[in-house]
């Protein structure tokens, strides 16, 4: 009995002593709703800043776990969850959709953060909150979703986006974003792609971070001043999963620029212009309707998701995507594939992250300047004529037998499309293979190495046939050219990152070295083909080669009080050996207030945190060739010598070898929020940036260098800006779900400092010679507009020529020129909505911009009665020309007139959808959803001309017009 008694005590004792030792606890956690794993799941033992977080198939493994500690689960966009550690070590965990993204995994440079833990201003878009619609370029999934960043994209098919973060810092430098895919800095691509981004599929984009305050892009130095866009793409899964997704779209210009019909413009030249009617025809030809088409697109992607040799998880992705334009001949087709493989060894200590792109794109561009074109020409002419030499269709011809092109008159614009051949071939390919390991004597310790590189070839031609009259004067010339390139940019980081917890603080430490290379080179020839005679011209780039060293440090006190540090040092082949190297660094402060004791069961605050941040980072992209080697120059015909009898062309010094960086600091003060239990959540950021030592091609003193302009550092320029956001579910049940997001954005921009003092004139316009509409001058915002006061009589009708004597001499000149208005808006807002109700959605997105100017080109170079006559024969006029019966170009060119309020609201689109679950019943998920939508819904604004976005820097001139476009689609799951 005594043994009996000793023997069921020591199993007791045992079994105690299980209870209460540390385990290590693994598991997987999926969605509930969908079953699929959720990657970047945030796992904290309970009261402490130990944890980890799930790979791509949702695992995690936690070591030193004892029974009766509590596991909290957290991801963006679902409600947190707690399970208390039993006896059980082998969890499944299922999370469910919710409004709470304090605990989100959010990329920032070289690491990745917590909504909840961020100091400076950074947002994240996952997939979940993509603009929808007929997407082709990726930066579109973010249009009007993030306060501060604003993207314009043209009409044309898969052309590039002109994308701003908080107004930009630059005057003539670049003023787009640094674009990050993979932790690979993209640097640009061949000629003859659409843009940095045309030939990267959307599809598989996972999520988006956009990085705005100098604290957040101070990590990329010289690079960070126009913010930065963090792409993550996506990942395999070990899960076997096929995706295939399709869409379709109508597009059609619904919009036309008025001009008189053929009846209307023979009245008008009858009354204006007598002396030509001669010279009219018998038609009626709208050519703005011939040289547009209805365009019919298509877009396929398949995925395929599983693990294959038994451990690797692998994602592959084939996309294609069939883009007709809206302007005869326009065509964009694209095919992509995409392969990621993300295994991982030793008990997750090492992991493996490979991700390849391969992509295809095969463009013919057609010259938008037709659109212009169409504008002018004769519409009492017919398109074809068949006794024309040119190809069947109408030109104006002279001569005996008339064979020969009026000089200076406009061309046929449906000929000049379809006789024209411009194309090129691009092929890219891109990648990185990043390598993540925890060490095992020190798992807190983590070491990364990742390598990139982006690479594009592109070969183009552009060829008119012998009868095409679009480039030269007399017939059966011809012309043809071709030209081949070459885009190379290759990248390395190395890095080490230290997450500890000493007592209540907690640190995050990162130190490292990046560097990249990016190289450039091709040829092109051109000829005419009645000619022997052909131009050869070939290039070679100075590569470009910046290095930097860079440390960061996250620190954290009793989880309430965050300090982050950042510093990077860059050096660049760009400039002289005085202004290499360049330091560039930034601090944030952050209190989690909600933490605190007065505000921790606040029924109404559930979340606030205060922000305040200081940085300074940098720019060197934007302007032509290599700064520093670019040393010398090659002087004109008249700066030669002679040398042994041969004449030898003269070298210049260079101004550009002084050069240095732009400089940016930013100081910002920010607040997050969460109201009733983060229903309602969003941020509020106050900020001013000033940039200095701002590069620009600008006036020099006299007798100071061998032109009187030249690139340097020429001052300063300050933008103060305020955002809003909100993110709010107004309705949460199981049956019906509508969530919202609104952001809106301040930005004034101002020249504080030129060189010397003087103004700047920029912003070149169509209509006489060596007109420019813009002004760069102390005190004003940059582009301001540079105007005359029209004048106007009793009856309110505007005075040809007459201006008002701003400055009372009695006299005037350019001294009466005032500033009104610049192309940058004061307010931009968006605004999108989520409604599901049971199997149904629906989307959509709107824009709206408030106070920004366009002066419109078209009017003031075509609406006067005098341009009836286009040189020696008829050029159609936009019927405006009736509200101000202008004949001269030259003396109303400059009037304010032409200067329009060009504020808009804008439905970007809008998408209807259902969902069919599980339609195969023999599969245990699947799914299809079958959706419609239309994009560019509507416009609503009080500018004249075509579209108030799509003005280049405020000018419009006629630009590629965007289609409304009716869109059907399907998304196949299983």
């Amino acid at each position: 009995m005594k043994k009996f008694k000793l023997l069921l005590i020591g199993i007791l004792l045992s079994t105690s002593f299980t209870m209460f030792a540390q385990q290590t606890v693994k598991g997987v956690v999926k969605e509930k709703s969908s079953g699929e794993p959720l990657p970047g799941v945030s796992i904290i033992v309970k009261g402490t800043t130990s944890g980890s977080q799930t790979d791509f198939d949702g695992n995690f493994t936690i070591e030193k776990v004892k029974p009766g500690d509590i596991l909290v689960f957290n991801y963006l966009g679902y409600t947190a969850k707690e399970i208390v550690i039993g006896t059980v070590f082998n969890l499944s965990v299922e999370l469910e959709e919710s409004s709470e993204e304090l605990d989100e995994i959010i990329v920032v440079g070289y690491g990745t953060t917590t909504v909840k833990d961020a100091t400076g201003s950074v947002e994240a878009i996952t997939s979940k909150g993509f603009t929808k619609g007929n997407i082709v370029t990726p930066e579109n999934l973010l249009s009007g979703r993030v306060a501060g960043v604003n993207i314009v994209t043209s009409g044309a098919p898969g052309s590039g986006s002109q994308i701003t973060i908080r107004g930009g810092s630059s005057l003539n430098a670049s003023n787009n974003p640094l674009i990050v895919i993979d932790g690979l800095p993209m640097a640009g691509t061949a000629g003859g792609s659409r843009g940095v981004l045309a030939s990267i599929n959307p599809n598989d984009i996972e999520s988006f971070s956009v990085l705005k305050d100098a604290s957040a892009t101070a990590i990329y130095g010289s690079r960070g001043a126009n913010g930065v866009i963090i792409i993550t793409t996506k990942k395999g899964r070990k899960e076997y999963t096929l995706d295939y997704d399709f869409q379709m779209g109508f597009g059609e210009i619904k919009d036309r620029i008025n001009v008189f019909d053929g009846d209307a413009f023979r009245n008008i030249v009858n009354q204006q212009q007598p002396g030509l009617i001669s010279l009219l025809g018998n038609a009626n030809t709208n050519w703005q309707n011939e040289i547009y088409q209805n365009s019919v697109s298509t877009q396929h992607n398949m995925t395929v998701k599983g693990q294959i040799f038994g451990a690797i998880p692998t994602r592959l992705s084939l996309g294609f995507a069939g883009i007709e334009g809206n302007i005869l001949t326009s065509q964009y087709d694209r095919a992509t594939i995409s392969l990621s493989m993300n295994p991982s060894f030793f008990d997750d200590h090492f992991k493996v992250s490979l991700n390849y792109n391969r992509a295809f794109e095969d463009n013919r561009f057609a010259d938008s300047g037709q659109v212009g074109a169409a504008l002018r020409y004769d519409p009492t002419q017919s398109v074809y004529d068949n006794s024309s030499p040119f190809g069947g269709f109408y030109q104006h011809i002279t001569g005996t037998p008339g064979k020969y092109l009026v000089s200076n008159g406009t061309r046929n614009p449906v000929a000049a499309l379809l006789q024209n051949n411009n194309v090129s071939d691009v092929f890219r390919h891109y990648g990185n293979l990043k390598l993540d390991y925890k060490f095992h004597f020190l798992p807190e310790l983590t070491a990364t190495a990742n390598a990139g590189f982006d690479k594009s070839t592109a070969e183009g031609t552009s060829a008119n046939p012998l009868n095409s009259p679009a480039n030269y004067t007399d017939l059966f010339i011809g012309n043809d050219s071709a030209y081949t390139n070459k885009v190379e940019n290759e990248s390395f980081d190395a890095y080490l990152n230290y997450i500890n917890t000493f007592g209540k603080v907690k640190t995050d430490v990162m130190a490292g070295y990046s560097y990249q290379s990016f190289d450039g080179s091709g040829n092109s020839t051109g000829n005419t083909r009645n000619s022997n005679d052909a131009g050869y011209t070939s290039y070679v780039s100075t590569p470009v080669v910046l290095v930097g060293f860079l440390a960061r440090a996250n620190l954290t006190f009793n989880e309430k009080y965050l300090l982050t540090l950042n510093y990077r040092r860059d050096g660049t082949s760009r400039f002289g050996p005085e202004n290499r190297w360049g330091d560039f660094g930034g601090a944030a402060l952050a209190w989690r207030m909600s933490d605190e004791d007065f505000l921790k069961n606040n029924k109404v605050i559930s979340d606030l945190k205060l922000r305040a941040s200081y940085g300074i980072n940098g720019q060197q992209d934007g302007i032509a060739g290599d700064l520093y080697l670019d040393k010398y120059r090659f002087g004109n015909q008249n700066s030669q010598y002679i040398f042994g009898g041969t004449p030898i062309q003269s070298t210049i010094p260079s101004e550009r070898s002084n050069l240095k960086w732009e400089r940016t600091a930013t100081i910002e003060l920010g607040i997050d929020y969460g109201l009733f239990d983060n229903k309602i959540t969003g941020s509020i950021n106050a900020f001013q940036k000033n940039s200095t030592d701002l590069l620009s091609d600008a006036p020099v003193a006299d007798a100071s260098n061998f032109t009187n302009r030249v690139l340097q550092n020429i001052g300063d320029l300050q933008v103060n800006g305020l955002e809003f956001t909100v993110n709010a579910d107004i309705i949460k049940k199981d049956d019906l779900d509508w969530s919202v997001n609104f952001n809106a954005t301040y930005l004034d921009r101002e020249i504080k400092e030129l060189a010397l003092g003087q103004d700047i004139t920029t912003g070149g316009i169509a209509g006489g010679t060596g007109n420019f509409i813009q002004l760069f001058r102390e005190g004003y915002a940059p582009n301001s507009f540079y105007v005359y006061k029209q004048l106007y009589n009793t009856a309110g009708k505007p005075i040809e020529g007459a201006y008002a004597d701003l400055n009372g001499d009695g006299i005037i000149n350019t001294q009466d020129r005032y500033l009104k208005g610049n192309p940058q808006a004061d307010f931009t807002f968006g605004f999108q909505s989520n409604l599901n109700y049971k199997n149904f959605d629906l989307a959509f997105n709107l824009r709206a911009s408030l106070g920004n100017y366009v002066y419109n080109n078209v009017n003031s170079s075509s609406a006067q009665y005098d341009l009836l006559q286009d040189n020696a024969v008829l050029g159609n006029i936009p019927t405006s020309v009736l509200n101000t019966n202008f004949n001269s170009t030259s003396d109303v060119i400059l009037s304010d007139i032409y200067l329009e309020n060009a504020s808009f609201l804008r439905m970007d689109n809008v998408t209807l959808g259902y969902t069919f679950d599980r339609p195969l019943k023999q599969f245990s998920s699947n799914s299809i959803r079958l959706w419609a939508g239309m994009q560019n819904v509507f416009t609503i604004t009080n500018y004249s001309g075509l579209d108030p976005e799509l003005a280049s820097n405020g000018i419009d001139n006629t630009n590629y017009p965007r289609p409304r476009t009716f869109l059907i689609g399907a998304n196949i799951k299983f």
